[in-house]
């Protein structure tokens, strides 16, 4: 009776929408949740009501993600209510894991290490061909080869179509194949993988092994799928290897949020899902509780014509209208931004709770120097990873050798935390000059926050074993400073202060964006940017980019919103 109560109890503060998905506890479901609308909350509290209620058992329940900040989120809401044993990975750490357990049974020897990025591989092989590529050149590269590989396509598959794909930078068709066939040698020869293979490599063995597919079917019995808009035909048949004949499968996501079909990614399983499955259930989570009505109604307004779901409903407050700005020159656009940045922080602000958007890395460049100019602290997505830094490496090395110390006297496990980080240097007095120590600081400062994560009574050993864990998964803690980033590395977050700038034509949408397909994912991009916004949203744009002297005209998307 008490295993029921608590079970219910569970459910006691989703909404009604929320509360119909998480009851939905076995067969296909379908879950079609719309930005700001409660989908983490849903998918966890969904596990361990299932859980609770005796459905599922921890251990055979896999849930899976796109990036390990998702998968590192899901864990800690899950451990939070009471749902720890759940496995909760990305596709490729899951095949991962599977390749390096069972890779040695078959083939005798330790399966290949995996390329920390296609980047020096792809550079090789361009100079033995003798071509030049500058670093956009090489990740536009790295784009196509994920795309080709996500799509399954063998090069001699590719080679068949390539004339017809998009350009990659100034490479002919030819030259384009010619230096994908010489990364696939380069990387054969210096026997590694790249993540595609991981998941090539994987099915591939699964659907060669049944000794290997049968014990991981026997593993896992319920799945659930995080951001499924994004998976691709890859990642998709890796996902019915798995399965086998279960139909016990969870799927999240939102056909507006479908941003990355350049890798492959179609929301099509996605659309298609109740067809897959006749007895699927579908529903959808519609209550915004992320953006004021005025910002919801204009995310609404920029997916009006072709949204398959239905609107957003705001259950916040009205807010300020979306502010729509144009300036003379990007550099008058990037003062006044920091500008508005500076009086929002000495207004109060969190500087964690403000955003510049832009479309591509290339636009951060002027934002960053306005910033710089004003004195406001900042970080860009994708930059030097916490985990790597000297202090928290030699943090995280004292915390484990602390750990398994017999002679630790009689102190917390705040207390011994904080005694490591004051033997590197760490004060309870914030340093009052910017520089190293206030980074070094930071740093340390962030990792004792940490520790408030964690369940309540945890010794140093277990805190010592998640931050293990949030190394490996790179789930990071956030930064107290205000944030650059571009849109697609933005999808997923939230700031109460959004400013998304250079929304021009040949930037939003993307000068290389021809077709009606492309302009409508650009379309999407523009939604994905508006609703990161909580409170105040700023759209800008410029007439003239100062450094070519070229005239700009305002994004088409602009008329929607304004």
């Amino acid at each position: 009776m008490a295993k029921e109560f608590l079970a219910e109890d569970l459910l006691s503060n989703l909404d009604d929408e929320q509360r119909l998905a998480a009851e939905s506890l076995v067969g296909p479901t379908c879950i079609l949740a719309g930005a700001g609308t409660g989908k983490t909350r849903t998918i966890t509290h969904r596990i361990a009501y299932g859980i609770a209620k005796g459905y599922y058992a921890a251990n055979r329940v896999l849930a899976l993600t796109y990036t390990n900040r998702a998968a590192g989120e899901l864990r800690s809401r899950l451990r939070a209510l009471g749902a720890a044993g759940v496995q909760v990975k990305t596709f490729h750490a899951a095949a991962l894991s599977q390749l390096e357990f069972f890779w040695p049974q078959f083939a005798g020897v330790p399966a290949p290490q995996v390329l920390e990025s296609k980047g020096k591989l792809i550079g090789r092989a361009a100079t033995e061909l003798g071509l030049k590529l500058d670093t956009a050149a090489l990740r536009d590269v790295a784009a196509e080869i994920e795309w080709r590989k996500y799509s399954m396509l063998s090069i001699e598959q590719y080679a068949e179509l390539v004339a017809k794909r998009p350009r990659v930078g100034s490479l002919t068709a030819e030259q384009n194949l010619a230096l994908q066939e010489q990364y696939e040698l380069s990387k054969v020869r210096s026997q590694r993988l790249d993540w595609e293979d991981v998941l090539i490599l994987t099915l591939g063995m699964l659907r060669a092994e049944p000794l290997a597919l049968s014990h991981v079917q026997q593993q896992y019995r319920f799945f659930t799928v995080d951001e499924y808009q994004d998976i691709s035909p890859l990642q998709h048949e890796l996902l019915d290897a798995w399965m086998g004949d279960h139909t016990d499968l969870c799927v999240v996501g939102d056909p507006n949020q479908t941003i990355y079909s350049f890798t492959g990614a179609t929301s099509d399983f996605l659309r298609n899902f109740a067809t897959r499955y006749e007895d699927a259930k579908v529903m959808q989570l519609t209550q915004n509780y992320r953006s004021t009505q005025k910002i919801v109604s204009a995310a609404n307004r920029v997916v009006a014509e072709s949204n398959p779901v239905d609107a957003l409903t705001s259950q916040g407050e009205v807010g300020d209208e979306v502010r729509v700005l144009q300036f003379a020159h990007i550099t008058d656009e990037a003062k006044e931004v920091a500008l508005a940045v500076k009086e929002q922080l000495a207004a109060g602000v969190k500087p964690n709770e403000i955003a510049v958007l832009y479309r591509v890395n290339g636009q951060s460049e002027v934002f960053e120097a306005a910033l710089t100019d004003q004195k406001v602290d900042y970080q860009l997505r994708g930059g030097e990873r916490f985990f790597n830094r000297p202090e928290i490496a030699r943090a995280m090395t004292a915390l484990r050798a602390e750990s398994n110390s017999a002679s630790r006297e009689d102190k917390s496990t705040f207390e011994l935390v904080t005694d490591v980080c004051r033997s590197l240097g760490w004060t309870a007095r914030e340093p009052d000059a910017a520089g190293a120590e206030r980074d070094r600081w930071e740093s340390l400062s962030a990792l004792i926050a940490m520790l408030a994560e964690m369940p309540e009574g945890s010794s140093l050993a277990q805190f010592a074993a998640e931050l293990d864990e949030r190394k490996r998964s790179q789930h990071e803690p956030v930064k107290p400073a205000v944030t650059l980033s571009t849109i697609h590395a933005a999808k997923g977050l939230e700031w109460s202060h959004v400013f998304i700038v250079g929304v021009t034509e040949g930037y939003l949408p993307i000068a290389y964006a021809g077709t009606a397909a492309e302009i409508a994912e650009e379309k999407r991009l523009f939604y994905v940017a508006i609703t990161r916004a909580k409170r105040k949203l700023s759209i800008s744009w410029s007439k003239r980019d100062n450094n070519s002297g070229r005239e700009l005209e305002p994004s088409r998307f602009l008329s929607l919103v304004a």
